[in-house]
């Protein structure tokens, strides 16, 4: 397929998703590292492993970042919603 046969808006949704997953396996990369050095250099007395604020923070990220890609919140959405009512504007006379 030429580059200039794409759909641009699908285009721009499967770069955003293998982004996405790039994501989302350097996450689950790096956490199993940190967890695996938490696991192997001794546990200390403090009730809350340290590797925790990394995978919370970090994953909350992720998670919001996955929502915006497949859950529909994209701004690609937005932006086509913006563009419609700007449209039915438009037509209205109001812009």
């Amino acid at each position: 397929m030429e580059p200039t046969d794409r759909d641009p808006q699908l285009w721009r949704m499967a770069k955003d998703r293998a982004k996405f997953k790039s994501h989302l396996f350097t996450y689950l990369t790096v956490n199993a590292l940190l967890w695996t050095i938490w696991a192997l250099t001794g546990r200390p007395a403090h009730p809350i492993p340290w590797p925790v604020w990394a995978s919370a923070f970090w994953g909350f990220g992720v998670l919001m970042n996955g929502i915006g890609v497949y859950g529909g919140f994209g701004r690609a959405q937005l932006s086509e919603r913006e563009y419609e009512r700007l449209l039915r504007q438009q037509r209205e006379g109001r812009v």
